[in-house]
């Protein structure tokens, strides 16, 4: 059990409280190749590298009511996989093999899923069928997984200042579950990589429409001299397109030095009466150490309805199992349903 230790002035003192982790397990060599050469190898990363992941997990997942009033929206597949341990996949094929999850009540799905299973291996077992039973393994051998219980819920900024005791005086990297990144991108490494040189903390940015940029957090940036590398002179929660400094938003991926925690104790509640993590970011980039990394590759959003279909159907049709006979079905329908649409057009003009 993990010590939930006092909160901070500005918090419940019922903030906090744990759950014991998974017995370590071995990592998993990660399937895809790298798709640049850039990123630095995890296992040549200096002595006080980064070692650690938190992901947080305690949402309420209230945007996919009703199928996430009994399961984790974390749990919901994408494809045949739940979307965290795509996240945990990002997370060992980094190097990052001491992973804690941050969850909320009715979560033990979540530790369910990376812990093993006995009676299901055991039948898959006697039946003979491997493959299934090497893909009911995998989640329990990609990394130590532990969890922690977020009891209110107060925010990302609270959820990740949860995990001090876990992370203690390191610097460690936050994946929040609602971004996937492509397994063949190398997001995670370059930030890694960039907190080596820099120290520091970064946080991984991405251009976006301005109009949309009131749904992310926004970040102000001035150049490095080095190609996708910005750093950060400060951060906006969720600003009206008139008010946004950047067409930058913040993307779900952070590499954290340890000093957020004390920042973090700090921070007053902010948009929404919740602990914001950016707030505390940007007391840290008034300072000069947060850096971005600009990304341009392939993200999959989750966050929402639309979103999640469009992130099943890409991912689908990636898969060598699947996509060849899938995207041949989807042209099928797409021109099925584009010819529907243009008959009844046709029928209304004429009426």
């Amino acid at each position: 059990m993990i010590d939930s230790g006092s909160a901070p002035a500005p918090w419940p003192s019922s903030a906090l409280a744990s759950s014991s982790g998974t017995a370590p397990a071995p990592a998993r060599t990660a399937r895809t190749a790298s798709r640049t050469a850039r990123a630095a190898s995890p296992t040549a990363r200096a002595a006080g590298a980064v070692r650690k992941a938190v992901i947080p997990a305690a949402g309420l997942g209230t945007r996919f009511l009703p199928a996430t009033k009994a399961t984790p929206k974390e749990m919901l597949p994408v494809v045949d996989k739940p979307a965290i341990q795509y996240v945990v996949e990002e997370a060992a094929a980094a190097g990052l093999h001491d992973v804690l999850m941050v969850t909320g009540r009715h979560k033990r799905a979540i530790e369910d899923h990376f812990d093993q299973a006995f009676e299901l291996e055991q039948a898959l077992a006697a039946k003979g069928d491997s493959v299934r039973l090497e893909a009911v393994r995998d989640p329990a051998r990609l990394a130590a997984i532990h969890h922690i219980r977020q009891r209110d819920p107060l925010g990302l900024g609270h959820a990740v200042w949860c995990a001090r005791h876990h992370v203690g005086d390191q610097p460690f990297a936050v994946l929040l579950g609602d971004d996937l990144i492509d397994p063949r991108e190398t997001l995670l490494s370059r930030m890694l990589e960039v907190r080596d040189r820099c120290a520091g903390s970064v946080v991984a940015l991405m251009e976006v429409d301005p109009a949309q940029i009131h749904l992310y957090g926004c970040a102000a940036v001035e150049p490095t001299g080095e190609e996708g590398v910005v750093r950060v002179t400060g951060l906006v929660e969720k600003p009206s397109p008139g008010d946004a400094p950047s067409a930058y938003a913040v993307i779900g991926r952070y590499v954290l030095d340890p000093g957020v925690f004390g920042v973090l104790e700090r921070t007053p509640p902010g948009r929404g009466g919740e602990i914001q993590l950016t707030d505390a970011l940007q007391e840290l980039a008034s300072g000069g150490t947060v850096h971005g990394v600009v990304f341009d590759g392939l993200r999959y959003d989750t966050g929402d309805k639309a979103d999640y279909l469009r992130s099943v159907v890409r991912l689908a049709c990636d898969r060598p199992d699947l996509g060849p006979a899938f995207l041949s079905w989807l042209k099928e329908f797409v021109r099925a349903t584009t010819g529907d649409a243009e008959r009844t057009s046709d029928r209304r003009i004429a009426a």
